[in-house]
């Protein structure tokens, strides 16, 4: 029997039905998507304590039932934001460290995408608004501020270790310090600017503790 010499053409990927239906995991994914984004505006927008499950469907263009079927109740939703604002963090940091030349270089960029992360992205401004009320949410959030202390006190002793601080700099003060200036005015920022200036206030405590001869 002979065989045919031309090789065989791999089937495409079918990511639809003979309707042109896309296959339900697909679609579910999206729709968590979408569930997640209008949970990140809702929440950043107007704080946990105000806002719905009817206001989250809304915004997504849902209804009540379809938030229901993806998320038992408001706290997780909260929780996926939370996750995923930690990822977004850990993401952002990984990324600023590979773009960058030496270890205080790092810290520099690690700070200033930060605040322009901060500004600009609604689901960093949910998650940072959801540490600030964790007290309201009835669920086992992250604990804030600790790993991003830590991977900045980490940083910063290599750049000691390196001579890029002052040899009477304690790495382990400074990473505090700056977490703590870092959270602080965003806070600031965000109550009165809306985090427009956050970008701005980052540099001035930049130039002041890590680059005071560019002051």
């Amino acid at each position: 029997m002979p065989t045919d010499p031309r090789p065989a053409t791999p089937r495409p990927t079918r990511t639809a039905n003979a309707k042109g239906q896309a296959f339900k995991q697909e679609r579910a994914l999206r729709t968590r998507r979408l569930l997640l984004d209008a949970a990140a505006e809702a929440f950043a927008d107007k704080g946990f304590p105000g806002v719905t499950i009817l206001d989250i469907a809304e915004l997504a263009d849902m209804t009540k039932g379809a938030v229901y079927f993806h998320f038992a109740n408001k706290e997780a939703l909260a929780l996926a934001l939370a996750d995923e604002f930690y990822e977004r963090l850990a993401h952002l940091i990984d990324t600023a460290q590979k773009d960058s030349s030496t270890p205080l270089n790092a810290v520099t960029t690690i700070l200033t995408r930060t605040a322009t992360a901060f500004r600009d992205d609604k689901t960093i401004q949910a998650g940072a608004r959801l540490q600030v009320e964790r007290a309201y949410i009835d669920a086992a959030l992250p604990t804030p501020y600790t790993a991003f202390t830590t991977t900045l006190t980490d940083i910063l002793t290599q750049a000691h270790q390196t001579g890029q601080l002052r040899p009477t700099c304690d790495p382990h003060t400074l990473g505090r310090v700056l977490t703590s200036a870092f959270f602080g005015a965003q806070h600031i920022s965000w109550i009165l600017n809306n985090r427009t200036d956050l970008p701005e206030r980052i540099n001035d405590i930049l130039r002041t503790t890590l680059h005071p001869n560019q002051t």
